[in-house]
Protein backbone atom coordinates (compact mmCIF):
# COMPACT_ATOMS: atom_id res chain seq x y z
CA UNK A 1 0.00 0.00 0.00
CA UNK A 2 2.73 2.46 0.99
CA UNK A 3 4.95 1.45 -1.93
CA UNK A 4 2.08 1.94 -4.38
CA UNK A 5 1.33 5.42 -3.09
CA UNK A 6 5.02 6.33 -3.21
CA UNK A 7 5.51 4.68 -6.62
CA UNK A 8 8.61 3.08 -5.14
CA UNK A 9 9.36 -0.61 -4.60
CA UNK A 10 11.89 -1.52 -1.93
CA UNK A 11 14.66 -3.88 -2.95
CA UNK A 12 15.23 -4.62 0.76
CA UNK A 13 11.75 -5.01 2.25
CA UNK A 14 13.22 -5.41 5.73
CA UNK A 15 14.02 -1.70 5.62
CA UNK A 16 10.35 -0.83 5.17
CA UNK A 17 9.32 -3.11 8.03
CA UNK A 18 11.91 -1.52 10.31
CA UNK A 19 10.70 1.95 9.28
CA UNK A 20 7.21 1.00 10.44
CA UNK A 21 8.36 -0.49 13.77
CA UNK A 22 7.67 1.79 16.73
CA UNK A 23 9.94 1.44 19.75
CA UNK A 24 7.04 0.08 21.85
CA UNK A 25 6.63 -2.85 19.44
CA UNK A 26 10.40 -3.33 19.21
CA UNK A 27 10.66 -3.58 23.00
CA UNK A 28 7.97 -6.25 23.12
CA UNK A 29 9.35 -8.35 20.28
CA UNK A 30 13.12 -7.78 20.48
CA UNK A 31 13.44 -6.37 16.96
CA UNK A 32 15.01 -3.14 15.75
CA UNK A 33 12.89 0.01 16.07
CA UNK A 34 12.61 2.79 13.50
CA UNK A 35 14.47 5.33 15.65
CA UNK A 36 17.75 5.23 13.70
CA UNK A 37 15.91 5.52 10.38
CA UNK A 38 13.89 8.39 11.85
CA UNK A 39 17.14 10.20 12.67
CA UNK A 40 18.38 9.72 9.11
CA UNK A 41 15.06 10.63 7.48
CA UNK A 42 14.82 13.84 9.50
CA UNK A 43 18.23 14.91 8.18
CA UNK A 44 17.38 13.93 4.59
CA UNK A 45 14.09 15.85 4.67
CA UNK A 46 15.76 18.92 6.12
CA UNK A 47 18.48 18.85 3.47
CA UNK A 48 16.15 18.33 0.50
CA UNK A 49 13.76 21.06 1.63
CA UNK A 50 16.67 23.44 2.24
CA UNK A 51 18.09 22.75 -1.23
CA UNK A 52 14.75 23.31 -2.97
CA UNK A 53 14.08 26.54 -1.08
CA UNK A 54 17.62 27.74 -1.83
CA UNK A 55 17.09 27.16 -5.56
CA UNK A 56 13.55 28.54 -5.77
CA UNK A 57 14.04 31.69 -3.72
CA UNK A 58 17.41 33.14 -4.81
CA UNK A 59 16.65 36.54 -3.25
CA UNK A 60 15.50 35.22 0.14
CA UNK A 61 17.67 35.89 3.18
CA UNK A 62 18.99 33.15 5.46
CA UNK A 63 16.39 34.11 8.06
CA UNK A 64 13.52 33.87 5.58
CA UNK A 65 14.74 30.52 4.26
CA UNK A 66 15.03 29.18 7.81
CA UNK A 67 11.47 30.27 8.59
CA UNK A 68 10.18 28.59 5.44
CA UNK A 69 12.04 25.37 6.19
CA UNK A 70 10.76 25.32 9.78
CA UNK A 71 7.19 25.76 8.54
CA UNK A 72 7.55 22.83 6.14
CA UNK A 73 9.68 20.47 8.23
CA UNK A 74 7.16 20.13 11.06
CA UNK A 75 5.64 17.27 13.00
CA UNK A 76 2.16 18.35 11.98
CA UNK A 77 2.97 18.23 8.26
CA UNK A 78 4.79 14.92 8.52
CA UNK A 79 1.92 13.32 10.45
CA UNK A 80 -0.43 14.49 7.70
CA UNK A 81 1.75 12.90 5.01
CA UNK A 82 1.95 9.68 7.05
CA UNK A 83 -1.84 9.46 6.96
CA UNK A 84 -1.96 10.25 3.25
CA UNK A 85 0.43 7.36 2.62
CA UNK A 86 -1.55 5.09 4.99
CA UNK A 87 1.51 4.67 7.19
CA UNK A 88 -0.81 4.91 10.20
CA UNK A 89 -2.58 1.73 9.06
CA UNK A 90 0.64 -0.32 8.87
CA UNK A 91 2.53 1.09 11.84
CA UNK A 92 3.64 -1.64 14.26
CA UNK A 93 2.83 -0.62 17.84
CA UNK A 94 3.15 -2.29 21.22
CA UNK A 95 -0.08 -3.20 23.01
CA UNK A 96 0.13 -0.35 25.49
CA UNK A 97 0.83 2.24 22.81
CA UNK A 98 -1.98 0.87 20.65
CA UNK A 99 -4.47 0.97 23.51
CA UNK A 100 -3.66 4.57 24.43
CA UNK A 101 -4.25 6.03 20.96
CA UNK A 102 -0.72 5.69 19.62
CA UNK A 103 -1.94 5.19 16.07
CA UNK A 104 -3.31 8.75 16.08
CA UNK A 105 -0.40 10.33 17.95
CA UNK A 106 1.32 12.90 15.77
CA UNK A 107 4.78 12.18 17.14
CA UNK A 108 4.43 8.50 16.15
CA UNK A 109 3.10 9.31 12.68
CA UNK A 110 5.70 11.99 11.98
CA UNK A 111 8.49 9.72 13.22
CA UNK A 112 7.31 6.87 11.00
CA UNK A 113 7.15 9.19 7.99
CA UNK A 114 10.72 10.32 8.63
CA UNK A 115 11.74 6.68 9.02
CA UNK A 116 10.21 5.70 5.68
CA UNK A 117 12.07 8.57 4.02
CA UNK A 118 15.30 7.37 5.65
CA UNK A 119 14.64 3.85 4.39
CA UNK A 120 14.01 5.10 0.84
CA UNK A 121 17.28 7.04 0.96
CA UNK A 122 19.21 3.89 1.90
CA UNK A 123 17.37 1.65 -0.56
CA UNK A 124 17.01 3.95 -3.56
CA UNK A 125 19.59 6.69 -3.17
CA UNK A 126 19.51 10.48 -3.20
CA UNK A 127 17.88 11.07 -6.60
CA UNK A 128 14.98 8.78 -5.85
CA UNK A 129 14.30 10.20 -2.39
CA UNK A 130 14.67 13.75 -3.75
CA UNK A 131 11.95 13.09 -6.33
CA UNK A 132 9.62 11.49 -3.77
CA UNK A 133 10.02 14.29 -1.22
CA UNK A 134 9.49 17.10 -3.73
CA UNK A 135 6.37 15.37 -5.05
CA UNK A 136 4.93 14.83 -1.56
CA UNK A 137 5.68 18.36 -0.44
CA UNK A 138 4.85 20.10 -3.71
CA UNK A 139 2.20 22.40 -2.20
CA UNK A 140 4.57 23.51 0.56
CA UNK A 141 7.56 23.83 -1.76
CA UNK A 142 5.57 25.81 -4.32
CA UNK A 143 5.16 28.51 -1.72
CA UNK A 144 1.63 27.76 -0.57
CA UNK A 145 0.88 30.80 1.61
CA UNK A 146 -0.94 28.77 4.25
CA UNK A 147 2.15 26.79 5.25
CA UNK A 148 4.22 29.91 5.89
CA UNK A 149 1.79 31.55 8.31
CA UNK A 150 2.82 31.51 11.93
CA UNK A 151 1.13 29.09 14.33
CA UNK A 152 -0.90 31.79 16.12
CA UNK A 153 -2.37 33.04 12.85
CA UNK A 154 -3.19 29.53 11.66
CA UNK A 155 -4.79 28.58 14.98
CA UNK A 156 -6.92 31.74 15.03
CA UNK A 157 -8.18 31.13 11.50
CA UNK A 158 -9.02 27.48 12.16
CA UNK A 159 -10.59 28.21 15.58
CA UNK A 160 -12.85 30.91 14.16
CA UNK A 161 -13.86 28.79 11.19
CA UNK A 162 -14.49 25.51 13.00
CA UNK A 163 -15.44 26.59 16.52
CA UNK A 164 -16.37 30.25 16.07
CA UNK A 165 -14.10 31.10 18.96
CA UNK A 166 -10.99 33.26 19.33
CA UNK A 167 -8.00 31.63 21.07
CA UNK A 168 -7.18 33.15 24.45
CA UNK A 169 -3.60 33.07 25.75
CA UNK A 170 -2.74 33.25 29.43
CA UNK A 171 0.60 33.30 31.25
CA UNK A 172 0.30 30.63 33.96
CA UNK A 173 3.89 30.77 35.23
CA UNK A 174 7.00 32.95 35.05
CA UNK A 175 10.21 31.55 36.44
CA UNK A 176 13.93 32.16 36.46
CA UNK A 177 16.08 35.26 36.98
CA UNK A 178 15.31 38.43 34.93
CA UNK A 179 18.04 37.72 32.35
CA UNK A 180 16.90 34.10 31.86
CA UNK A 181 13.16 34.21 32.34
CA UNK A 182 10.96 31.36 31.20
CA UNK A 183 7.28 31.90 30.38
CA UNK A 184 4.63 29.17 30.51
CA UNK A 185 1.47 29.95 28.53
CA UNK A 186 -1.81 28.13 27.95
CA UNK A 187 -4.19 28.67 25.04
CA UNK A 188 -7.91 27.99 25.41
CA UNK A 189 -10.90 27.98 23.11
CA UNK A 190 -13.75 28.91 25.38
CA UNK A 191 -13.11 27.01 28.59
CA UNK A 192 -11.26 24.10 27.01
CA UNK A 193 -7.47 23.92 27.15
CA UNK A 194 -6.01 23.25 23.70
CA UNK A 195 -2.30 23.78 24.15
CA UNK A 196 0.63 24.72 26.37
CA UNK A 197 3.88 26.40 25.47
CA UNK A 198 7.12 27.48 27.08
CA UNK A 199 9.59 30.08 25.85
CA UNK A 200 12.14 32.70 26.82
CA UNK A 201 9.62 35.40 25.96
CA UNK A 202 5.84 35.56 25.75
CA UNK A 203 5.78 35.60 21.95
CA UNK A 204 7.80 32.38 21.71
CA UNK A 205 5.69 30.67 24.38
CA UNK A 206 2.47 31.69 22.62
CA UNK A 207 3.73 30.25 19.33
CA UNK A 208 4.54 26.95 21.05
CA UNK A 209 1.09 26.88 22.69
CA UNK A 210 -0.58 27.62 19.34
CA UNK A 211 1.42 24.85 17.68
CA UNK A 212 0.19 22.36 20.28
CA UNK A 213 -3.33 23.73 19.85
CA UNK A 214 -3.19 22.96 16.11
CA UNK A 215 -2.02 19.43 16.90
CA UNK A 216 -4.93 18.99 19.33
CA UNK A 217 -7.44 20.08 16.70
CA UNK A 218 -5.87 17.72 14.16
CA UNK A 219 -6.21 14.79 16.58
CA UNK A 220 -9.85 15.69 17.30
CA UNK A 221 -10.59 15.62 13.56
CA UNK A 222 -9.00 12.21 13.12
CA UNK A 223 -10.76 10.64 16.11
CA UNK A 224 -14.23 11.99 15.25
Amino acid sequence: MIEKKLNFKFKDRKLLKTALTHSSYANETSVESNERLEFLGDAVLGFVVARVLYDRYPDATEGTLSKMRSAIVSRMNFAHFAQELKIDKQLLLGKGEENTGGRLRQSNLAGAFESVIGAIFIDGGYRKVYGIITKLLKDCLNGDEEIFKDYKTRLQEIAQKKFRKVPKYKVVLEEGPPHEKSFHIEVKLGRKLFGKGTGRNKKQAEQEAAKEGLETISLLKKSS
